[in-house]
């Protein structure tokens, strides 16, 4: 091969390498974490049961190149998920979801307290320059109207505060349906959880498009 041959040759090479280079990038997969408490975890659930796995799945049969890693603690509450925030969300995270609060409104903790330990959770986040989805939870009726009055707004207020997505209620088409939750009436089962992602999957899916947005 001629010099001019082989030069010509590299210069196509390289081309054709470097215009693959994005396409290279935009086949990374996202990296998102689920961070929250038995709702998240897949309390008496397989793993291929949870919510981070049945969104993983639903995710990637619907062409979204995504991993979900399942950071959700059973029994965590918002003071539990702030001592661990840090540590539980590697670095090279493209995104969380947050859902925390339920085990703060069923022990009855003050509503200002779980407020301020989430604020401490997304400022936290901010810092990283990770972008959250939260997911909200409602107060439970046997704590009354005064705390759920005080309890269930912590969430909006916290989304417009950081000005990230929200959906409002993550058990929303699961509670107090016998056949969607385990036997203890709290927690869903497999079922249920394929409800939540089924509800849930859209504004996942726009919260990604958001990030593969920033990402260019």
């Amino acid at each position: 091969m001629s010099f001019k041959a082989s030069l010509l040759h590299f210069i196509v090479m390289s081309a054709l390498a470097l215009a693959a280079l994005p396409a290279a990038a935009q086949d990374k997969a996202i990296q998102l974490v689920g961070f929250g408490d038995s709702l998240m975890a897949g309390y008496q659930l397989a793993p291929s049961e949870s919510y981070t796995a049945q969104l993983e799945a639903a995710l990637k049969a619907s062409g979204q190149n995504v991993v979900v890693t399942n950071a959700g603690v059973s029994g965590d509450t918002t003071a539990g998920g702030l001592s661990r925030i840090d540590w539980s969300v590697p670095d090279g995270t493209d995104g969380v979801i947050l859902e925390l609060g339920a085990n703060d409104a069923l022990r009855g903790i003050s509503p200002e307290q779980s407020e301020k330990n989430l604020d401490a959770i997304l400022a936290r986040l901010k810092e990283r320059k990770i972008p959250v989805f939260l997911v909200g939870i409602l107060a439970p009726p046997n704590m009354g109207g005064d705390y759920a009055e005080k309890f269930n707004p912590i969430y909006k207020r916290l989304a417009e505060k950081y000005v990230v997505p929200l959906y409002p209620f993550f058990l929303d088409g699961v509670a107090t349906i016998s056949s969607l939750q385990l036997s203890d009436g709290m927690h869903p089962n497999a079922k249920g959880v394929a409800v939540m992602v089924e509800k849930t999957i859209q504004p996942v899916k726009s919260f990604l498009g958001a990030i593969k947005d920033k990402g260019k």
